[in-house]
């Protein structure tokens, strides 16, 4: 028989999608207060691969990543993309974005990020939020799934989630 038992606490961080570095810098200084003290950045990365955002947020576009360093549960996932997304609307501009922001972890498990975009792939978590799964860890290393983004297969971005996974073993040990 199984039993509940409660859930590991993850290494969250959020992708930021933008064309103006003084709107992410606000993002993410909103974020830090949000959800926690931001102990890494990855590089600013063109972000080019699809047209999705172009119309609503102008070009070119950049992506970052930054991750929170305080551990937390799985569970405040919807909450905090809620309070994402009430950001991103606080921070637009004539009723468009300037800044996309993707809150999401990484478990002993799995990458998941937050969306309020359904699909076949996603799962409901609550309140019109879904769990987009994007890698699994499997023997130690990233696995791509059939729907893993083309960006998140990228070095750049692969870079950016094995220093995620050492520094999260790292906290997790202690150190």
């Amino acid at each position: 028989m199984s039993r509940r038992g409660e859930f590991k606490r993850a290494k969250y961080f959020c992708g930021l999608i933008y064309r103006c570095p003084p709107a992410a810098e606000l993002a993410i200084a909103r974020l830090q207060k949000l959800v926690s003290e931001i102990d890494n950045r990855s590089a600013v990365i063109p972000f080019s691969q699809t047209p999705y955002y172009r119309a609503e947020m102008g070009e070119p576009l950049f992506r970052q990543f930054v991750s929170f360093r305080q551990l937390l549960g799985p569970e405040r996932l919807v909450g905090i993309k809620i309070a994402a997304m009430q950001l991103e609307a606080e921070l637009a501009e004539a009723g468009k974005r300037t800044v996309n922001l993707d809150p999401g972890y990484l478990s002993e498990a799995n990458v998941i990020i937050a969306t309020a975009k359904n699909h076949y792939h996603r799962v409901p978590l609550a309140d019109g939020i879904y769990a987009h799964m994007e890698y699994v860890l499997k023997d130690g290393r990233i696995q791509f799934l059939p729907w893993t983004y083309p960006d998140f297969q990228t070095a750049a971005y692969l870079e950016f989630f094995n220093c995620l996974k050492e520094a999260q073993r790292l906290e997790r040990r202690g150190g």
